[in-house]
This record gives C-alpha cells, structure tokens and sequence, in this order.
C-alpha cells in the first residue's frame, strides 16, 4: 500500500522554482508563492526561484543553467502551459528534457479532471529528466499548483514514499553518461 515509511530517513531535494508569465512580478506571484510555501514546508529547499516572460529560448537558457547547477535536484515550473500563442514552456522543456515522465501528466490531468472536468484537456503539465535533474511544468493557477503538489510531487519527492519514489533514483539517473565515459 502506497503511504510514508517512517522507519527511512527524509532526504530534502534542493528545488529551483520558475513562474513562467508576462505579466507576473515577485510581488504578484501568487501561484509562486504558493508553490514555494509547500517546498518549504514540506522540508525541502528552495535552490533558486525565478520569473521568466513565455519565451521559449529564456526559459530554456533557464532550464539549462539549473540542470548544470550542481545544487539543483528539482525544477518546477508553473505557468505556460496552456494551447494559447504565448503558451511555451512543454516546447522549451522539450529542448532539454533527456527522458520524459509521462505518467506526470497523464496523472496531473486525471486528477485535475476530478475537479475542473474536461477543462484539464487544455493543460499540456510535462515532466522528465535532463541531466540527473527531474524538471515539471504546472499550470500556472493555485488551483494546478495545488494539485500537482499535494497530489503528486510531495509523495514522489518524499525519500520515506513507499513503495517507491523519484528521490532514491536520483543517484542511477546519470547511468548512461557513465556507459559513454567508459566507451
């Protein structure tokens, strides 16, 4: 049964935070903030946080220097993720992402169905891997923040989550560089 193992240790994962907007600032980021509490609360650490305009190349400039920042383990981004012109953040993730995790998404939509009905179908949520680094896009509203926290990324970045979790693969996510090395 899936729940909290108690008897193994928390291990907190340094996460980069990115609100992707053209109209929020700092002082207006709710949705950011929001996110940011829950981290925070849940035991990890904020790493960075920022605010990128929905610009594919940005965001993906971004994207970069945190998967090569050593103290990064987790990015979450909310915002842009949307089927608007200005919704870019899946293309700039596709840049970077090695792997996709596709069940995220389909799990964050499942979800979100539950509450918002066939309105989910508008959401494109993606996550994967790049680098050693687990990226997620969100929805930038709390309510998406919400539930692709509370709902999903709180247990799977949660050492003690049985009976498994993204935090005790995150030693083997660079596997395949070491294959290349030895070549």
């Amino acid at each position: 049964m899936a729940g909290l193992d108690h008897t193994r240790a928390f291990l907190p994962v340094r996460i980069a935070l990115l609100t992707v907007s053209d109209t929020r600032v700092r002082e207006t980021d709710s949705s950011g903030d929001l996110l940011a509490s829950r981290i925070e609360a849940a035991g990890h650490v904020i790493a960075d946080r920022a605010i990128e305009i929905d610009d594919a190349d940005r965001i993906e400039t971004l994207l970069r220097q945190w998967i090569s920042d050593s103290t990064v383990d987790v990015v979450v981004a909310t915002g842009g993720t949307g089927i608007t012109g200005r919704d870019v953040t899946p293309e700039a993730f596709d840049r970077v992402l090695e792997k996709r995790i596709d069940g995220f998404g389909e799990l964050f939509r499942m979800l979100s169905f539950q509450k918002i009905g066939t309105s989910t179908i508008q959401s494109r949520a993606i996550g994967g891997v790049a680098a050693g680094t687990y990226l997620f896009a969100l929805p930038g509203s709390s309510g998406a923040v919400k539930d692709g926290w509370d709902d999903i990324l709180v247990h799977q970045l949660d050492s003690r989550f049985r009976p498994c979790n993204l935090v005790e693969l995150m030693p083997r996510l660079q596997e395949h560089l070491k294959q290349v090395l030895r070549s």
